[in-house]
């Protein structure tokens, strides 16, 4: 990493000198490399490298942030000066401030972040992996007759976080990618789907020829989808899409939702909120995961925190501000980019395994739907009313019959985790916001 902790430091004490009474600074440096492959042939390919800087200065209870990508003194200069400038005429905020020295993190956990190999492999066996991905898809069937490519990618990223209260840390991640997403066609109905593996290390990535049959599967299953009547039914959300309800719970838990008055789950601490078999929590301390990270965005300690035990709600994910505004203490959640304050954001958030494989939980019901795909945003946060357009596999008696297409499906955020009845075992660990497998007992499917 060019910029140092000294050079923090200094930007720091020059920032004092200028009347600030405190800030913060955090440096991103990072590399990247993707490669876009489509019937064999290269389409995209890019090799990037960049880095910036973003100063945060506290003038009592105003405060301005402000970022560059040129670290050069001269433009630093500048940067300081138009900092200090901003804060100076900004409103003031009492809650704005850096977290008290006592509540820094004193030491970094080892988390297993980096692996350099997949640097070391030549371009050209870097496209081939996505070429292997994409072919084996391809492959699979002779109705797999087109694509819409496979992709690989990698990154490599340096963070320096320091700030005037003491804190000084620095952390660097790797991770890489690969997905391939195969066209089928039947009866002049054309479906497509796709597979994908992320992890921190390349070592650890489903191979190629993995991902291209699981998305071949998952496309070829879509063909001669049909319609449904309107009814109500239990739902199956497949791990992908049970995440993303997670994802939502996490929005809704958030210190900034919280005190904005924009969350179904305001003064629900200590309440249930889901069934007794549902239990989440946030660990950013998991070893090589994709959210895992030493400390936090205002350098608080990384630890564990149970949200959710046994369907009842234990906290809220909080930053320093929005703690302040709660009356509550930081969970250790602030999230930090080049251009804006700390926010809050979660690590690796993960549901809980429960005791049912898939197939269990597809054979506990007479008629329902299982999905693999939701489509737009109909998501309100405030009331929790749930509407997205769904694609999926339609069950009855147990088994997965026939694909559905063309159909939403509805209902309750505050009623759908409660009514969570099966909890699959059948977590990825490795996705930073992940669930297993999940029946709703109830919600409507809206269709013909």
């Amino acid at each position: 990493m060019q910029f140092d902790l000294n050079r923090a430091k200094e930007l720091l004490k020059r920032a004092e000198k200028r009347g600030a009474t405190g800030g913060d600074l955090i440096v991103v440096e990072g590399d990247s490399f993707s490669a876009q492959v489509r019937l064999k042939e290269v389409e995209k390919i890019s090799n990037a490298r960049g880095k910036s800087l973003g100063l945060r200065l506290f003038f009592g209870n105003r405060s301005a942030i402000t970022s560059t990508s040129d670290l050069s003194p001269a433009s630093l200069d500048r940067l300081l000066d138009d900092t200090c400038t901003l804060a100076q005429i900004a409103a003031e905020d009492t809650f704005a401030g850096l977290p008290a020295p006592e509540l820094l993190a004193k030491s970094f956990p080892e988390l297993d972040l980096v692996d350099t190999e997949v640097e070391k492999i030549p371009i050209e066996q870097k496209i081939d992996l996505a070429r292997r991905a994409e072919q084996a898809a391809l492959e699979q069937d002779p109705r797999l007759t087109n694509s819409e490519g496979a992709d690989f990618g990698h990154y490599h990223t340096f963070v320096l976080y320091a700030a005037s209260n003491g804190f000084q840390g620095h952390y660097e991640t790797t991770g890489a990618s690969l997905s391939a997403m195969p066209i089928a066609v039947q009866d002049g109905q054309m479906q497509r789907d796709y597979w994908y593996s992320s992890r921190r290390k390349l070592k650890d990535l489903e191979s190629p020829e993995s991902i291209g049959r699981t998305a071949a599967i998952r496309t070829l299953r879509r063909l001669g989808a049909r319609k449904v009547t309107t009814q109500q039914v239990p739902v199956v959300f497949d791990p992908q899409l049970a995440a993303s309800l997670l994802g939502h719970l996490s929005s809704a838990v958030s210190g900034y939702s919280i005190y904005k008055g924009a969350s179904f789950l305001i003064d629900q601490v200590g309440n249930p909120i889901a069934s007794s078999g549902v239990t989440v929590y946030d660990d950013p301390t998991l070893c090589s995961g994709l959210g895992s990270r030493p400390f936090d965005g205002e350098g608080l300690p990384s630890y564990r925190k149970t949200v959710v035990e046994n369907g009842v709600l234990k906290t809220y994910l909080l930053d320093t501000y929005s703690g302040k505004k709660l009356g509550l203490p930081s969970t250790g959640n602030a999230v930090r980019g080049i251009g804006d304050p700390p926010s809050v954001g979660s690590s690796n958030f993960h549901m809980k395994p429960g005791p049912y494989t898939p197939e269990e939980i597809i054979r506990s019901v007479k008629s329902g739907l299982y999905v693999t795909e939701l489509i737009g945003f109909g998501v309100n946060l405030v009331t929790g009313d749930y509407s997205r357009g769904a694609v999926g596999l339609w069950i009855e008696n147990g088994e997965l019959a026939y694909p559905v297409e063309e159909i939403t499906i509805a209902g309750n955020l505050k009623e759908m985790f409660r009514q969570i009845e099966m909890v699959g075992n059948d977590l990825d660990p490795w996705r930073k916001t992940a669930a297993p497998t999940l029946k709703i007992s109830r919600m409507t499917v809206a269709g013909n």
